[in-house]
């Protein structure tokens, strides 16, 4: 009898334990220290990283100095960081998606991953050993290998950057053609004395930033999530890169309100800046917003638009204005718009501010800058972060800020060096890694991101929290045009629903100075 007794123990005891092992979650590292009282960001790494969805390509390390490990970067910081775990996931159940009443995508302009966060903490950073770069890239002027650096300027050139350039800086995978691309754009350079026709003997392409020029960038990956392995959605400029934004595809119409007649245009239509006579004919976002009475507006900085369509760096600047199709105001020009009679929705950004204030905000915005504001070169870093402070500050002050999320990103690349290959999806790309951030009383804190993403995920969630999931899709969107892919439903794509947790409480504001002292540095 005794014998049964221990043995009946003994399987008490093991099934307690497995019950307690099974029900437990996943436990990450302490959690991310707060911000100080001016904001400058914390030297401690984030405390959690996000697997993705599923499987990933493996991504091939750049340039001919290169190691094989393309794991999450080994960059020195003042405090190593420790190995993060899987946490374990959020609710991410529809009605939790529903939480969120006000989706704002921030548009900046021309900065590559690995430009604004290649030495942050645990992220897919530039390949380091002992805070020394292992990577260089070939500067076919100098004959030199140029490795990144700590880049102190406020004011950068970096490089051309439509299709060709894409093609040169990728090089089949080797990721070290950005030099190359830069001194090729010399050519189109219209003053040598622009800051884009620097003939530095390192060459700012390869130059890298970190919490010591945009500590308040740094300061929100610190407390929202921060993603490593976003996309612009097409291998090109800021004209496909805006299209791609509303409507998940760049094509040229040769027939005006003909969708059938779209082809394929990875650089966007021929007409180049000249996009006053432009006619987009297949379907954009906003055409299944209006059927399901989904509110919108498209806010633009007033200024001018300096991108160039000729694969140059720099060009003369033209005119941004709400109702003129442009380069990062392509809506005037899709037929939806101006058949639901909705033009009026593209407004100034000082209205988005006013809607910030009263709590009047549209279901969806999207924030466009200005040239001096947008960080495009030659526009100030400085002047740029100041810009999106107070943009997002205004929401966080605001009576919408419980039920909003805020998707943070940058174009495209800009010329600047990226160590990643992009997948291949369909014939446009994916483009070069850009900068992105999630801000949201709901986005989980200290968290990175290595879901693999584009700007289509941005219309996955639109779609799946104000349309029930519908996609801009010909087969049942009611408009017939000839996309190559449904860019929502790529198998790659990953869900930004994982990047909140919405059992939690919303979170308070973080209201940041705009003019923030310099954070730490992230090499010592």
């Amino acid at each position: 009898m005794s014998k049964w007794r221990r043995l009946i123990g003994s399987l008490v005891v093991f099934i307690t334990v497995m019950a307690c092992t099974i029900g437990s979650p996943v436990v990450g590292p302490t959690a991310a220290p707060p911000t100080d009282t001016q904001g400058a960001p914390p030297t401690s790494a984030p405390t959690q990283a996000l697997s993705p969805t599923e499987s990933q390509p493996t991504q091939p390390t750049a340039t001919t100095a290169s190691p094989t490990a393309t794991t999450a970067s080994t960059a020195a910081t003042t405090a190593s960081p420790t190995q993060a775990t899987q946490p374990t996931q959020p609710s991410t159940s529809e009605a939790g998606i529903q939480k969120i009443k006000h989706i704002i995508v921030i548009m900046q302009e021309n900065r590559s991953f690995d430009t604004y966060f290649g030495t942050y903490p645990g992220a897919n950073g530039i390949p380091m050993q002992n805070g020394v770069p292992t990577v260089c890239v070939n500067d076919p002027k100098t004959g030199q290998c140029v490795k990144p650096y700590h880049n102190t300027a406020d004011v950068n050139a970096g490089g051309p950057h439509a299709s060709a350039s894409a093609k040169t800086d990728i090089n089949g995978g080797k990721m070290d053609g950005f030099i190359q691309a830069m001194r090729g754009g010399q050519k189109a350079c219209k003053n040598p004395d622009t800051p884009g026709c620097s003939l530095s003997a390192t060459p700012d392409v390869m130059g890298w930033h970190d919490a010591r020029e945009i500590p308040n960038y740094w300061t929100y990956a610190q407390n929202f999530v921060l993603q490593d392995n976003m996309y612009e959605p097409n291998a090109s400029w800021s004209l496909p890169s805006h299209l791609f934004l509303v409507s998940g595809w760049s094509a040229y119409c040769t027939k005006p309100g003909d969708a059938t007649s779209c082809a394929n245009a990875l650089d966007g239509p021929p007409s180049g800046l000249n996009t006053a006579k432009n006619d987009y004919a297949w379907t954009d976002l906003t055409y299944l917003m209006y059927k399901s009475n989904v509110t919108w507006a498209y806010y633009l900085s007033a200024g001018s638009e300096p991108d160039c369509a000729d694969d140059a760096m720099l060009c003369q600047a033209k005119p941004l204005a709400k109702n003129v199709p442009g380069i990062w105001n392509p809506l005037p020009a899709f037929d939806t718009v101006k058949q639901d009679g909705q033009l009026g929705n593209i407004q100034t950004v000082d209205r988005f501010l006013a809607a910030a204030k009263d709590g009047s905000l549209p279901e969806v915005s999207w924030v466009i800058p200005e040239q001096k504001v947008s960080e495009h070169p030659p526009a100030s870093i400085h002047t740029g972060q100041a810009y999106v402070t107070s943009l997002i500050n205004a929401v966080m002050q605001g009576p919408d800020w419980n039920s909003t999320a805020i998707f943070l990103t940058w174009d495209d690349w800009g010329g600047f060096y990226d160590h990643v290959v992009p997948p291949v999806v369909d014939i446009n790309g994916y483009g070069l890694r850009v900068p992105a951030m999630v801000i949201s009383p709901y986005a989980r804190k200290g968290v990175i991101d290595h879901q693999t993403l584009s700007f289509d995920a941005y219309l996955k969630f639109i779609e799946d929290d104000f349309l029930s999931g519908q996609r801009l899709d010909p087969k049942t969107d009611g408009r017939s045009d000839p996309r190559p892919t449904v860019r929502e439903n790529v198998s790659v794509l990953g869900n930004l629903v994982q990047d909140f947790d919405f059992t939690q409480q919303p979170r308070p504001n973080l209201v940041l100075s705009e003019n923030p002292p310099p954070g730490p540095a992230s090499i010592p």
